[in-house]
């Protein structure tokens, strides 16, 4: 299996769906009844610190604590060290989810997802996803980019990623992220966003979703034995604005306004 098709596989930022669906169902697009399921899929998923409880509570019995909120108050953040942008200052929502890479956002509290990995007795590997909230004293969105700029941008950095990673001769030493990037130019993903999302945001997050978990493949894979510190170095180099421009795509998609 190529790796678009094992990133396909993988499970997207969780962050994602929660902002998704939860904006949706705050636009009065889907029933509240659907909500957990959609966004915890086949996982478990607990939420610790809610409002109004005193121990870990499954997503459900969390969800109401958005019923208040304008959709466009509820944001995705994709933070990583040296960009935090989206988040409200020093504090432990910021340094949790610098950890993380993600977070939901609103004006009054945030939460991030902390995913514990399990075995079973059988060797069966699993994972739980804990969601834990943090109180916002003050938090104002920041600018950011619409789909359109954002579509342009991951286009342009997917096409410049490929020619480097081409002049780096990577097909030698890693045929399966170049053979990954290049399918990309042309994606057939199953990732989806909730009713209210014009098409250009469902393109969006279709693409930028599995291209996210392509890069995440090649930055927990080894380089090969052939390869040296300073190939492997040029790699990185070559990816980050990549990386950068899929994060962006991603905030964008999640964040865009929603239609009836």
């Amino acid at each position: 299996m190529s790796p678009a098709a094992d990133a396909a596989t993988l499970t997207a930022r969780r962050s994602t769906r929660l902002v998704a669906w939860v904006r949706a169902w705050r636009a009065g697009l889907v029933p509240f009844d659907e909500l957990a399921d959609e966004i915890a899929g086949d996982e478990e998923h607990l939420v610790a610190d809610a409002p109004g409880t005193w121990t870990d509570v499954p997503l459900g019995q969390a969800l109401p604590a958005f019923a208040k909120l304008h959709p466009d108050e509820i944001r995705l953040v994709l933070p990583v060290p040296g960009d935090p942008r989206g988040l409200p200052g020093p504090g432990d929502l910021t340094g949790a989810a610098l950890v993380a890479g993600e977070a939901l956002v609103t004006p009054t509290f945030g939460i991030v997802p902390e995913v514990r990995r399990h075995t079973s007795g059988s060797g069966v590997s699993f994972e739980t996803v804990l969601w834990r909230f943090y109180p916002v004293a003050e938090y104002r969105p920041v600018f950011q980019m619409g789909s359109a700029e954002a579509e342009a941008q991951l286009t342009q950095a997917l096409a410049e990623a490929t020619t480097q990673l081409t002049r780096l001769d990577v097909a030698q030493w890693r045929p399966e992220l170049a053979g990954a990037l290049q399918a990309l130019r042309r994606p057939e993903s199953t990732a989806t966003l909730p009713p209210g999302f014009d098409p250009r945001s469902r393109r969006l997050f279709a693409r930028a979703s599995i291209l996210d978990q392509v890069l995440a493949l090649a930055e927990h894979s080894a380089p090969g034995g052939a390869v040296n510190t300073y190939e492997a170095q040029q790699r990185d180099a070559a990816l980050r604005p990549l990386t950068t421009a899929c994060r962006q795509a991603l905030v964008a998609a999640c964040n865009s306004p929603l239609h009836g």
